[in-house]
């Protein structure tokens, strides 16, 4: 289970100019893989190729371009990193989750794709009073805006279970270098505004170094969804004081209660049963790191 192939693999990512597929492909090649990077943008080959893998341009709304693309590439695994995080837009991402995600399996079922490793999120699951574990259910019952996000989590999830082999990876909320939590992001921007409050509500976070290396190590793993998330569910009144003054933003205003989703989640069962640790186990340590500098990666 922890061990690497012996033989390298033909890995086709999605989202390979993404906040994680930029950190991913690197250690993809360094492992020996042979690894193509999708995007919809032709001016981000060069990154791709900077990165040591192949780019492949093409629109993943396109099924038609998505087929012929994995004609020709013929990968073995695909790794599913597609979202749209630019501008926090909840329908972008909810056809991403499913159309994007039903060219993806479509075309890998039509040239013989082994494996597909997707990328999901760790507080869709119904409310509750604990971290949620994989065999919490979903939230079924959620209401709008929330209801747009869980509908699209749910359809990737079953669609990519349509695969022989599939890892969902139910990511913590990411932090770290490109995300919404650094210095300038979306996130840091809110805090200064003081347009974000402090709820009561539990937060699992994980840094973007963290959520690659699972990525990876997720080759071997079994088949089902899997949370990735750090050691210590958080609640917003303990979290966000301590991310505001990291970032030199003025102290949050305090929410009694919580925002529907915000539970946290364990990693229990990644540590047990696939001996995978965060190298970034507590959320303080990592936002210090990281707000530290930019490019801050812990080895």
């Amino acid at each position: 289970m922890n061990g690497r192939r012996s033989s390298a693999l033909k890995i086709f990512v999605a989202g390979a100019t993404g906040v994680i597929g930029r950190l991913l492909l690197p250690i993809l090649v360094k492992e020996g893989h042979e690894v193509f990077g999708m995007t919809h943008n032709k001016a981000s080959k060069s990154i791709i190729q900077g990165m040591g893998a192949t780019p492949v341009v093409v629109n993943v709304f396109d099924q038609d371009a998505v087929i012929a693309a994995f004609r020709k590439v013929r990968p073995e695994v695909v790794i599913h990193q597609l979202t749209s995080l630019r501008n926090y837009n909840l329908e972008d991402n909810a056809r991403i989750r499913t159309v994007g995600t039903r060219n993806l399996v479509d075309a890998s079922q039509a040239v013989g794709v082994r494996r597909m490793i997707a990328q999901s999120i760790s507080w869709a699951y119904e409310p509750g009073n604990y971290p949620a574990t994989e065999e919490v259910s979903l939230d079924l019952k959620a209401p709008e805006p929330r209801k747009t996000t869980i509908d699209g989590v749910v359809a990737l999830e079953k669609t990519v279970s349509e695969m022989k082999e599939y890892v969902i990876l139910r990511y913590g909320m990411l932090y770290g270098p490109s995300t919404w939590y650094e210095q300038y992001g979306m996130v840091a921007e809110k805090v200064r505004n003081q347009e974000m409050k402090a709820t009561h509500g539990i937060m699992s976070f994980l840094h973007v170094e963290d959520a690659a290396r699972a990525t990876s190590a997720a080759l071997e793993w079994p088949n089902g969804p899997v949370n990735i998330v750090d050691d210590e569910p958080v609640p917003g009144t303990v979290w966000l004081p301590v991310y505001a003054s990291l970032i030199g933003a003025p102290e949050p205003n305090v929410q009694a209660g919580s925002i529907r989703g915000e539970r946290g989640a364990s990693n229990a069962k990644v540590r047990r049963d696939y001996g995978w640790e965060p190298i970034f186990p507590n959320w303080s340590d990592g936002f210090k790191g990281s707000l530290g500098s930019s490019n801050y990666i812990k080895k």
